[in-house]
């Protein structure tokens, strides 16, 4: 079965502890959600800066990517339907795309 990854991009900081713990609770029930179809949970990523021909940008640029996990599925379209449940989309995108074997 191939693998997927979903890049992050947006989202918001927690302000509060409270609500920080809440947000976890909501990314584990969902990995939970998706059981044996998660192959690498992923992280959260720091400031980035995007690199170009041109230069180099800080913050990432437009949009910044803002964490990464690896799914396992049948075709994208089931992928997509498992990032559908994704707590980033409170704030945030998810970008989906096949990886390769190489």
């Amino acid at each position: 079965m191939p693998n997927f990854i979903y890049a992050y991009h947006g989202g918001k900081k927690p302000d509060t502890q409270e609500e920080g713990a809440k947000v976890m609770a909501q990314w584990e029930a969902w990995f939970n959600e998706m059981g044996g179809a998660v192959v690498n949970p992923g992280n959260p990523v720091g400031m980035s800066k995007t690199v170009s021909g041109s230069g180099v940008a800080d913050n990432g640029g437009a949009n910044p990517l803002s964490g990464f996990t690896i799914v396992s599925a049948a075709d994208i379209d089931a992928a997509v339907a498992m990032a559908k449940g994704c707590p980033m989309l409170d704030h945030g995108t998810v970008e989906v795309a096949e990886l390769m074997e190489m």
